[in-house]
């Protein structure tokens, strides 16, 4: 049989959801299929990820344009895998890895790597006439991920007073995807009338949430449980998470300092407020909730909740299969969030995804703040059986994209749609989720 033989790539350069460049990149082959995929790119990014490529010429776009990472994808890796089939995963990405050379991909730039990297299995795909979730995931590719969505935000996502950078809504207790999209977009909806009705701007985040400004942290919390119960459910059925994006706080000197109220904390007086936040509220999980550093202190906070929430390394990780090895050692976390920017390749996310499942880690498939209508991560989580994705809010084009993908897929594979966590997963809930 004929392979999916690559005949070209190229590129250009976009825009993202925050109107800053990104990069768009097209693999051809030699029966004229194509792939088409774009990348993301975060506002807080961690100092263990691979390397953005951008211009820095301020004459442009604020020195932010990606016209060097454009050429290259034509002129240096489009020779590079020229011939090689679009179906060799893992050989594409160790191509592209040669062919920049360095630790974390900054030579070529991972935005240039990854969006050629992801566009070749699309093309792949396309070739075999097979949605991309069936040609990533096989015939066992049934599960639709819980969304955490990301109804208020905070921190370097907002221009607000608010210190942690997402609240997010976990349908837990939904019986199908479809109706834990319809139970977060009620109680997103319910927020902002709340908000509305107490005099808060209704204006949003890098992220679709609600970006108003409040007495505390707390009060958000409090109005999230407040809308939940308003548009009709409890907190058994709907949990909420938090990304606290820690690392933005922390200082060599300092310890943690919130930047907008100046709240300053110990490592253990940091640990001491996220337990009195679980124990006064229905927690699902906690992201990044120490700096990314600190092996020794995300062990402490697991044994102090690691049995009752999910503790999630984002910054911690970085998607890196050899921080992740690290983190299993020590002890320091029971998941991590996946994405796929944060490594550059496929085959390297994919890698990091089978280590984190069998050491029983949950892993969470997950956008960037600033995102693209790409729905790539919406076919990687299916494919993967991935028990939770995070895609933002039940509202803007770049997050519902993702959301709407996820519809189509669950109407595609009907009545062997799976919902909720595996029997497998660890992941602590008050009311056990449903499995389909």
């Amino acid at each position: 049989m004929n392979k999916p033989q690559i005949t070209r790539c190229c590129a250009k350069e976009i825009l993202d959801s925050r109107g800053n460049p990104t990069l768009e990149a097209t693999v051809f082959l030699t029966d004229g299929t194509v792939g088409v995929a774009s990348v993301p790119s975060g506002a807080s990014t961690g100092i263990y990820e691979a390397c953005e490529k951008r211009d820095g010429d301020r004459r442009r776009y604020g020195g932010r344009g990606v016209r060097e990472a454009v050429v290259n994808v034509g002129r240096v890796i489009s020779p590079a895998i020229s011939g090689i089939s679009a179906s060799e995963q893992a050989e594409l990405d160790r191509i592209l890895c040669d062919l920049d050379s360095t630790e974390n991909k900054s030579r070529l730039g991972a935005n240039a790597i990854l969006a050629v990297s992801l566009a070749a299995a699309r093309a792949a795909a396309n070739w075999y006439r097979m949605p991309l979730y069936r040609y990533l995931g096989g015939i066992s590719a049934e599960r639709l991920p819980i969304p955490m969505m990301n109804i208020l935000n905070g921190g370097a996502h907002a221009q607000n007073n608010v210190e942690i950078q997402e609240f997010m809504i976990v349908p837990v207790g939904a019986e199908s995807f479809s109706e834990a999209l319809r139970m977060g977009s009620e109680i997103y909806h319910t927020l902002g009338r709340i908000l509305s009705g107490e005099g808060h701007p209704s204006g949003v985040g890098d992220e679709g949430g609600y970006a108003p400004n409040l007495k505390d942290d707390e009060e958000a919390l409090e109005l999230i449980c407040r809308a939940i119960e308003e548009s009709g459910y409890d907190t058994d059925r709907v949990r909420i998470s938090l990304d606290c994006a820690a690392s933005e706080w922390f200082t060599e000197e300092g310890g943690y300092r919130m930047p907008k109220r100046g709240a300053s904390f110990s490592r253990q007086g940091l640990i001491e407020y996220w337990c009195g936040l679980a124990k006064k509220y229905p927690l699902f999980s906690i992201e990044d909730g120490l700096d990314q550093r600190d092996f020794e202190g995300w062990s402490e906070l697991m044994k102090r909740l690691g049995k009752d929430l999910l503790l999630v390394g984002d910054d911690l990780f970085a998607t890196n299969v050899k921080r992740l090895r690290e983190g299993i050692r020590h002890g320091s976390a029971n998941a991590i969030l996946v994405k796929p920017n944060q490594i550059g390749t496929l085959s390297e996310t994919v890698q990091v995804i089978r280590e984190a499942a069998e050491a029983g880690y949950a892993f969470i498939p997950s956008h960037r703040s600033g995102d693209t209508e790409d729905t790539t991560l919406a076919d990687l989580a299916v494919a993967t059986s991935a028990p939770l994705i995070k895609s933002g809010a039940p509202c803007r084009s770049e997050r519902v994209a993702k959301y709407n993908r996820l519809l189509r897929i669950e109407s595609a594979l009907g009545s062997s749609a799976l919902y909720g966590l595996p029997r497998r997963q660890s992941a602590p809930a008050r009311k056990p989720a449903t499995v389909g």
